[in-house]
């Protein structure tokens, strides 16, 4: 995708948008870097 096009619709998403800034820790990148993020379907 085109950095514009990106860029254009991020604006349109985020432009009524209410914004939530959390402190902690990410669970998914601690499980992720634990090797247990992805899980093949079989």
């Amino acid at each position: 995708m085109p950095k514009t096009l990106a860029t254009a619709t991020v604006d349109r998403l985020l432009h009524h948008a209410h914004l939530v800034t959390t402190k902690g820790d990410s669970h998914r990148l601690a499980e992720a870097l634990a090797g247990k993020g992805v899980v093949a379907l079989n």
